[in-house]
C-alpha cells in the first residue's frame, strides 16, 4: 500500500456510546419542551415585574394618567420589539447546528476575512464577559426583590430581608455541586404557575380599569419621552430596560429546547402574561390606589394572598437565578473548548447529560459577587442601577453580529439587512446609552466584570497562539526523515508510544513535533509503534462527518510503523481522547493494544519565557498569561489522557514575543 494512506471516519463509524450530540439535542414533544423552556429560559424575564415598574414610576415621578399611559406604552413596545421581534422571531433563526448564544455567533463568523471581522469577534468575547456579569447581578436582584415582598406583608420583617436573601443565595450556590437534574423536573410547572398568577393579578386590574389599554398606542410613549426631555428620557429608558432583561436567554438556550418550543412558550404563555401584568400595574396606578410598601407588583394582590405570593415569587426568583448560574457554567465550558479561557476544573453532575456541569471557581466567584452586591446596595431598587448595562451591551453586540449573519447565511440584501438589523441595533443602542446614565450608580460593576473576562480571554488566546508560533519556529526533522530512521533501525523500544502533536501531520514533508525531535536526540532509538495524535476543536457545536482521520506514514507487519491520528470535537462535546483511541485500536485502525495501560503518551510542558525586549504592557500581558497557566489544567488532562495511560512529560522552553 502506498504511503502515506489516510482513513477518514464518521462519528458513528465506531460502536455507539452516549454522545454529546444526543445529550444536548432537544428531546420530547413540543408541549413538554415548551414547558421545560418556561423553567429554564424565561425565569429571568418572568421575574422582572417584581421591580421594573417601580424603577419607572419612582417616588419623584408624577403619576398622572398621561405619564402612566406613556410609561406602560414604552414597556409594551420594548417587550414587543426586543422580546417578540428581535429574539423570538429573528435571532432564533441564527443557529449553529442547533445552538445559539454569543459563542454560536462566534463559530458562524470566526472565519470571515472582512476588516470588520476581528472587531465583531472581539465584541462577541466582550459580550460573553458581560453575560457573566449579568449572571452575578440577576440572582442578587431577583431574590432580593422577591424577599422584599415579606416586608410588604409584615413591615416588622424589613430588617430580616438581607439575612434571608443571603441565606437563600448561600443555599442556591451550595447545591450547585449536586447538579440540577431533579430540580429541573419541577422548574417548568412552577414557572408556568408563576406566569398564570401574574397574568390573573394583572387581568383583575385591567378589567377594573380598561382605560389602560390605550397604552398600546405608541404615541403615548413617545410623548412621555419628549416631555421628559433629554436626560429625563434616558433615565426612563434605563428603567424600561429592566423589563426586557432575560430575553437574551431565548437565544442563549436555543440548543437545549429548539426554536419551536421557545417560540411557543413565548407567544402562548410568557408574552401575554407579561403584557397583562404590566398593564395591571399601570391600571393600579390609574386607579389612584396606594402602593403598598412602595412595591407595585405586590400591591396587585389581595392582602390575604401576600404571603403565598411572596413565597411563590421567591421560588420563581431562585429558579431564575439557577438558570443564570447554569448558563454561566455552560458559557465557561464553551469558552474553554473554543480555546478562549483557561482549562479550569469542572465536574459533570449527570452521567447521561454532558451539558449539566459544575464549575467550582465560577460558582463561588458568582456567590461572592452576589453577597457583595446585596450587602452593598441593600435593596432591589438600589441594585437596579447596576442592572441593564450588561444586558443592553449584549443585545447591541448580538444585533451587530446578526447583521453579518443575515448577509452571509440568510441571503438578505444590504437594504433589508440595514433596515431590520440596523434598526434593531439603533434601538438597542438607545437602551445602552440610557443604561450608561446609571454607570456611577452601579452600572460600572457588570462592565468591569465583562472587561476582566474579556482581558482573560484575549490574553489566553494570545498566549496560546504565541506558544504555537514559538514551537513552529524550532527546528525538527520531517516525517519523511523520521520514517527513514524507523525503516533503517535495527533496534526499537518495545513500547506503544503516542506523541501529542500541536498541528495536523498530512504528508512526509511535514515537520514532526519538537517533542519528537527531543526524544530522538536524547535516546537515538524509536518506539516500534509510534502514533502521533492531534486534537482539533472546531468552531461548531458538534462533529458529524470526519470525526477522525488516520494516516499511515509507514507500516510493516514485523517492524511496526508510524501513524497519525487527528480527532475533531465540537465546543459542546466532551473531548475524551482515550476512549476514541481505544475504539480505534479495538477496530484495528491504529497499531495500539486495546489495553490502555500498555500505552505511553509523550507530552510536553511549556516553560514560557518573555521576549528579550518587551515593553510594559506586553510584559503585563505576559505575566497575566503566566498566572492563567497556573490555574489552567494541562491540556493532556483536559483531554482525558492520564486517567489510565502512562504519561511521559518533557519541559520545553518557549519564548513568547
Amino acid at each position: 500500500m502506498p504511503f502515506p494512506a489516510s482513513l477518514h471516519g464518521r462519528a458513528d463509524a465506531l460502536p455507539k456510546r452516549p454522545a454529546a450530540e444526543s445529550a444536548h439535542a432537544p428531546r420530547g414533544g413540543l408541549a413538554s419542551l415548551s414547558l421545560g423552556a418556561l423553567g429554564v429560559v424565561y425565569g429571568g424575564i418572568g421575574t422582572s415585574p417584581l421591580y421594573a415598574m417601580d424603577q419607572i414610576f419612582h417616588p419623584d415621578m408624577a403619576r398622572t394618567a398621561e405619564n402612566v399611559l406613556g410609561g406602560v406604552s414604552l414597556v409594551l413596545w420594548a417587550l414587543t420589539v426586543i422580546g417578540a421581534i428581535e429574539y423570538a422571531l429573528l435571532a432564533l433563526r441564527a443557529q449553529n447546528e442547533g445552538e445559539g448564544g454569543v459563542f454560536a455567533l462566534y463559530g458562524l463568523l470566526h472565519d470571515r476575512n472582512s476588516r470588520f471581522a476581528g472587531l465583531t469577534l472581539w465584541s462577541l468575547m466582550l459580550g460573553a464577559g458581560l453575560l457573566l456579569g449579568d449572571g452575578m447581578i440577576t440572582p442578587a436582584i431577583s431574590v432580593l426583590s422577591a424577599v422584599d415582598g415579606l416586608q410588604v406583608a409584615t413591615p416588622a420583617l424589613g430588617g430580616a430581608v438581607i439575612p434571608i436573601t443571603l441565606a437563600l443565595l448561600a443555599g442556591l450556590f451550595a447545591m450547585q455541586s449536586r447538579g440540577t437534574a431533579g430540580l429541573g423536573k419541577i422548574f417548568g410547572p412552577v414557572v408556568a404557575l408563576w406566569f398564570a398568577v401574574i397574568a390573573v393579578l394583572g387581568a383583575r386590574q385591567v378589567l377594573a380599569y380598561p382605560e389602560i389599554l390605550a397604552a398600546f398606542n405608541p404615541v403615548h410613549g413617545l410623548r412621555f419621552l419628549i416631555e421628559a426631555g433629554g436626560f429625563g428620557s434616558l433615565a426612563i429608558l434605563g428603567a424600561v430596560m429592566l423589563v426586557v432583561t432575560g430575553s437574551e436567554a431565548m437565544y442563549a438556550d436555543l440548543g437545549h429546547f429548539g426554536a419551536a418550543p421557545i417560540r411557543l412558550g413565548w407567544f402562548a404563555v410568557v408574552f401575554p402574561a407579561l403584557l397583562l401584568n404590566y398593564l395591571g400595574q399601570g391600571a393600579h396606578l390609574l386607579s389612584g390606589a396606594p402602593t403598598v410598601g412602595g412595591m407595585l407588583f405586590f400591591s396587585l394582590a389581595p392582602p390575604d394572598l401576600l404571603y403565598p405570593l411572596a413565597a411563590l415569587a421567591t421560588v420563581a426568583a431562585i429558579i431564575a437565578s439557577q438558570s443564570l448560574v447554569s448558563g454561566a457554567f455552560s458559557l465557561t465550558l464553551q469558552a474553554i473548548r473554543l480555546g478562549l479561557f483557561p482549562r479550569i476544573a469542572l465536574n459533570h453532575t449527570h452521567a447521561d447529560h454532558a451539558g449539566q456541569i459544575y464549575v467550582p471557581f465560577i460558582n463561588w466567584a458568582l456567590f461572592c459577587g452576589c453577597v457583595l452586591l446585596v450587602v452593598s446596595f441593600g435593596s432591589a431598587g438600589a441594585l437596579a442601577g447596576a442592572y441593564g448595562l450588561a444586558v443592553s451591551g449584549v443585545m447591541v453586540i448580538t444585533s451587530m453580529a446578526m447583521y453579518a449573519v443575515a448577509r452571509r447565511y440568510f441571503g438578505w440584501g444590504v437594504g433589508r439587512t440595514a433596515l431590520v438589523w440596523g434598526g434593531l441595533t439603533a434601538f438597542n443602542g438607545v437602551f445602552l446609552l440610557a443604561s450608561t446614565m446609571k454607570f456611577f450608580e452601579g452600572g460600572f460593576i457588570p462592565l468591569l466584570v465583562g472587561l476582566a473576562v474579556f482581558a482573560v480571554m484575549t490574553t489566553w488566546r494570545w498566549g496560546r497562539k504565541a506558544t504555537f508560533a514559538a514551537y513552529k519556529e524550532r527546528d525538527a526533522m520531517t516525517l519523511g526523515e523520521l520514517v527513514e530512521k524507523h525503516r533503517a533501525s535495527t533496534h526499537f523500544m518495545e513500547r506503544n508510544a503516542l506523541v501529542m502533536s500541536p498541528k495536523k501531520l498530512n504528508s512526509l514533508e511535514d515537520r514532526v513535533p519538537v517533542l519528537m525531535q527531543m526524544l530522538w536526540d536524547r535516546y537515538g532509538v524509536l518506539p516500534r509503534h509510534l502514533v502521533f495524535v492531534e486534537i482539533t476543536h472546531l468552531k461548531a457545536p458538534y462533529v458529524g462527518d470526519n470525526r477522525y482521520k488516520v494516516t499511515t506514514f509507514y507500516r510493516e507487519a514485523d517492524r511496526g510503523g508510524v501513524m497519525g491520528v487527528s480527532l475533531s470535537f465540537g465546543f459542546m462535546e466532551e473531548p475524551d481522547v482515550e476512549k476514541w483511541l481505544e475504539d480505534l485500536a479495538r477496530h484495528k485502525q491504529i497499531d495500539l493494544p486495546t489495553t490502555r495501560r500498555r500505552w505511553i503518551v509523550h507530552v510536553s510542558n511549556d516553560n514560557p519565557l518573555p521576549a528579550r525586549k518587551m515593553g510594559f504592557w506586553r510584559m503585563l500581558r505576559f505575566k497575566l498569561f503566566l498566572f492563567l497557566r497556573l490555574v489552567s489544567r494541562p491540556a493532556y488532562y483536559y483531554y482525558g489522557l492520564g486517567n489510565q495511560v502512562q504519561l511521559s512529560a518533557e519541559i520545553l522552553p518557549v519564548r513568547l514575543g
